[in-house]
């Protein structure tokens, strides 16, 4: 039977929290205290948390308790990921964290309502599920995974719906790393709007 969770977002299916440093995107190199949720219905196969997609598995905590834990850190910055949390109200817990002081990253698909309030959302579309078109329009940064040339076509055609000082990046999806990041150093270098992200953490070997 499929635990619910509350549609006020009092409680959370949580799958980790962890410090560390943010590995990629535009706050990469800040230290943040990462919140992973559990639960996506996206799909993507060269997912490698592949762990979070089944909400049921990871419990449902307190958010409260979320909040408390992320205060015990020094770095005031929290990281909102998945899964995909957009599957939940995340109003109250952000509201939570801003009231102590915190700023707060999402990182989504954005393929389901925008809910919460955010310093930053970083916007990463899949090919499986469309993002919308209110997520589209509130990230600050749109990041897209680069696994076949085509994606350079696909992500072009995502920017055309983002804020005009949306940053844009492209990152290499990490098994095919070798074989795709020399295609993004020339399209970036003939397309400057855009930039590279690299999995910083994975080079650092942290989480």
């Amino acid at each position: 039977m499929s635990q619910q969770v509350p549609e006020d977002g009092t409680y959370l299916p949580l799958m980790e929290e962890f410090y560390t440093i943010q590995g990629e995107g535009y706050h990469t190199g800040k230290a943040a205290y990462f919140i992973r949720l559990g639960g996506c219905d996206v799909g993507c196969h060269w997912c490698d948390v592949k762990e979070s997609w089944d909400a049921d598995l990871h419990p449902l905590t307190s958010a409260d308790t979320i909040v408390k834990n992320a205060q015990q850190y020094a770095a005031k910055t929290v990281v909102v990921t998945g899964g995909e949390p957009l599957l939940y109200n995340l109003t109250y817990l952000t509201q939570q964290l801003k009231e102590a002081g915190i700023k707060i990253f999402l990182e989504t698909s954005g393929a389901y309502p925008l809910t919460g309030y955010w310093d930053w959302i970083c916007l990463s579309p899949k090919k499986f599920k469309a993002p919308r078109q209110e997520v589209l329009s509130a990230a600050g940064e749109l990041k897209v995974i680069v696994f076949n040339t085509s994606d350079f076509k696909w992500a072009e055609d995502h920017a055309r719906y983002v804020s005009s000082d949306c940053k844009l990046y492209l990152q290499p999806e990490w098994s095919k790393a070798s074989e795709v990041t020399p295609k993004i150093i020339n399209y970036v270098m003939e397309n400057p709007r855009w930039e590279i992200s690299l999995q910083t953490h994975k080079y650092l070997n942290i989480p």
